[in-house]
């Protein structure tokens, strides 16, 4: 969830009182949303790399694994066949709760993926990855100064303290499924990377003193790392071609106060991955093994991830996923799009109505609406990106967003509360030079 902000300027949709004085309907001033929210199978020679937060959090550690046990969850189900019809090649899942065993993991391939759903043909990742998350690590501080230390997982107040938001450890994981071989011998992990470690990090202040950037005692900060989940280096081997996987899922930038250390957190983790790929930026990052810099400039790469970042709507500090977007090294000459973020916006009102950003791009459903007090946020939104190396072309791309005349809207719904995800699955495919098509 984002929260939101009012800005002046470009509206993407006129306020509704000035459609009704000027005799028009917000339908006559968007494009017509396609016929269908189906998905293009993949041109030959082609890599489709998807992200998905798919929701597949629980309140209670072990919920996820009961159940994705048996083939009857419903909302995993939905989760799987928006899998199945967008056929994704390589896909990160965004908060989907980490466990050591990789239960989960297999269970979801076993029991959803692998099953048939609604005449969607099943899907099989013979590479899956996994790795521990910051969030509901115990700190031992009280990191938001609130005047306790919350120390117990699945107590109020124990998810603020922790190195990354979480009831318990691993809550709001991440997965990776491929049909690609994932290199595990050079797979580069950041969970612990400080975020005082980076030069110029935007570190909060806590306005009550005179100092600089002191919200976090000296101590507090030699234990923070910058990630609230973490960040992986996924090599995927395609032919005779690695691409890098990098994904991550920066925090929201909300839950916090006038300090905004979410917001400047939230900006930070998308920092770490546009540093990491421009040569020369990237000398202060290390990894958990100790291993230091970044990509080089030959080396072809996928950003991917719920970066929590609209570039002109939300809270999330103004420029932050333009770190990424306005990156030289990243190929953003194609935006995916849907018809059901146009419909939703259109249809939904009320604070989309004030958003800048063109709702064909939005690829969250942050329900907003006065008649659903408990889901009160800051409207649709573009949160999740998959962005290329400027090295590789882009064929085709997309947002698995449905209208409601769509015969798979029954996978998203029209809003609060949802059938699968707030988010919806967004999908690009590249030429990778020297690749095949796997088996689909």
């Amino acid at each position: 969830m984002i929260r939101s902000t009012h800005r002046t300027g470009a509206r993407r949709l006129l306020p509704a009182a000035a459609m009704l004085a000027a005799g028009v309907t917000a339908a006559a001033l968007l494009t017509p949303p396609p016929a269908t929210a189906a998905t293009p199978s993949p041109p030959g020679n082609t890599v489709r790399f998807a992200t998905f937060n798919a929701s597949l959090n629980r309140a209670t550690a072990g919920q996820l694994q009961a159940d994705l046990a048996t083939p009857g969850n419903a909302q995993a189900r939905a989760v799987a066949e928006i899998i199945q019809r967008v056929q994704p090649d390589v896909l990160l899942i965004n908060e989907f709760d980490f466990d050591a065993a990789g239960t989960s993991l297999r269970l979801f391939q076993q029991n959803y993926l692998s099953v048939a759903h609604n005449g969607a043909a099943p899907i099989s990742y013979p590479y899956r990855y996994s790795a521990p998350s910051n969030t509901g690590i115990a700190s031992g501080f009280d990191l938001n100064n609130f005047g306790g230390t919350v120390t117990t997982p699945e107590t109020p107040g124990y998810g603020d303290d922790a190195l990354g938001f979480g009831a318990y450890e691993g809550q709001f994981g991440m997965a990776v499924y491929s049909k690609y071989p994932i290199d595990l011998d050079d797979v580069r992990t950041f969970q612990n990377f400080k975020w005082k470690d980076m030069p110029g990090a935007l570190l909060p202040d806590d306005a009550a003193t005179a100092a600089p950037a002191d919200w976090y005692s000296p101590a507090e900060l030699a234990i923070l790392p910058l990630s609230s989940k973490s960040h992986w280096d996924l090599p995927i081997s395609i032919g005779k071609r690695t691409v890098h996987f990098l994904v991550s899922h920066p925090t929201p930038p909300v839950f916090d106060g006038a300090e905004d250390r979410n917001g400047r957190r939230n900006s930070d983790e998308i920092r770490l991955w546009a540093d990491y790929v421009t040569p020369g930026a990237a000398g202060y990052i290390y990894d958990d093994e100790g291993g230091t810099g970044g990509l080089g400039a030959g080396e072809s790469f996928v950003i991917a991830g719920d970066q929590n970042s609209d570039p002109l709507d939300g809270d999330s500090i103004p420029g932050s996923i333009q770190q990424l977007l306005d990156n030289p090294r990243v190929n953003t000459s194609v935006t995916p799009t849907s018809g059901g973020g146009v419909w939703a916006a259109e249809t939904q009102g009320f604070l989309n109505l004030t958003h800048e950003s063109d709702p064909a791009q939005d690829t969250a459903d942050f329900c907003d609406t006065p008649a659903f007090p408990p889901c009160s946020g800051p409207g649709n939104l573009r949160a999740d990106y998959v962005l290329p190396s400027s090295d590789l072309r882009i064929r085709n791309s997309g947002i698995f967003w449905p209208t409601d005349e769509d015969p798979f809207f029954y996978l998203t719904g029209p809003g609060f509360p949802v059938p699968s995800s707030d988010h919806r699955s967004v999908w690009v495919d590249v030429k990778v030079p020297g690749s095949s098509s796997p088996a689909r």
